[in-house]
């Protein structure tokens, strides 16, 4: 039995969100006393308070803190069951791709132009995501398909064949230390400062927040900081920086990566395209699943 609705894990995802139900109720356009009543009633029908209520502030309780985080999963699977079913019943609608800018390896032309000549090819649309949700793209439904770097990307859940694999290169600017070596390691660069990359967890750089490549170039530039990345991601290598490569960082790999549980044609013929690239170098002979 379904003890929550949809709408009432919408309502306490709000709350939960913004710990205000003034706030919260002005994000869902409806009056507070009606949006107080509404967790209140959760909180009955669940036997957990979800909530500290106090004159100044709202925390979530640890019963909170574990619906915050299943029940967000549960809002997205449904919002991504109902766009998928209304795509299914579209026959016109577009596959949509996600990448990040300049995060093809020179690929996405041949791969276009592949999809194109497969018998049920339709309009590609393409999304460009931020430095690291590029698998929320896929798994919440907003795109079908999407190009990952592997190990960064987070491929749980999804399926996908690798294009293409390949060395991970060191960019500093040309009169840094390192600039005249034809390779370094790790170690190397262990007294360097790194980026911290946007909305990317964990990540080991100390350096300043970048969001994109084009901002590491910048700072590099300038002899800020250092940076290691898949060699595609910085081809053609801008004026004033140079790649080493590094002789022990693991290899990169670029995926065409879906959802596991997507088994339409469209997806398929686009993977079957992938395969068929001559200029790639595929890797895994089937698809495989990280989730």
């Amino acid at each position: 039995m379904i003890e929550l609705e949809t709408r009432e894990l919408e309502y306490f995802l709000a709350v939960a969100d913004e710990l205000h139900f003034g706030r919260a109720a002005v994000r869902l356009s409806i009056a507070q006393p009606a949006l107080s009543k509404a967790i209140r009633r959760i909180e009955s029908r669940l036997g957990v308070a979800l909530f500290v209520r106090s004159s100044r502030r709202v925390e979530l309780t640890a019963a909170g803190t574990a619906l915050q985080e299943y029940g967000r999963h549960a809002v997205n699977a449904v919002a991504a069951a109902v766009r998928n079913a209304r795509r299914a019943g579209d026959r016109q609608a577009p596959l949509r791709l996600v990448l990040k800018p300049g995060g093809d390896a020179g690929l996405l032309s041949g791969l276009l132009a592949a999809y194109s000549h497969q018998p049920d090819a339709r309009r590609v649309d393409i999304l460009f995501s931020g430095p690291a949700d590029r698998s929320d793209f896929l798994r919440d439904g907003r795109a079908d398909v999407g190009l990952l770097y592997v190990p960064f990307d987070d491929l749980d859940g999804l399926a996908h064949v690798t294009l293409l694999t390949e060395e991970r290169v060191a960019i500093v600017a040309a009169g840094h230390r390192l600039a005249e070596r034809t390779s370094v390691r790790m170690a190397d660069l262990a007294d360097e400062t790194r980026p911290s990359w946007q909305g990317v967890p964990g990540g080991d750089g100390t350096g300043p927040q970048v969001a994109d490549v084009l901002q590491l170039a910048q700072l590099i530039r300038v002899n800020r900081m250092v940076g290691v990345l898949p060699r595609s991601l910085i081809e053609p290598v801008p004026p004033g920086l140079v790649c080493v490569p590094v002789t022990d960082a693991p290899p990169s790999s670029l995926a065409l990566a879906w959802n596991d549980h997507d088994h339409r044609r469209p997806v398929a013929s686009f993977v079957a395209a992938a395969r068929g690239l001559p200029g790639a170098a595929l890797r895994d002979a089937e698809a495989t699943s990280a989730g």
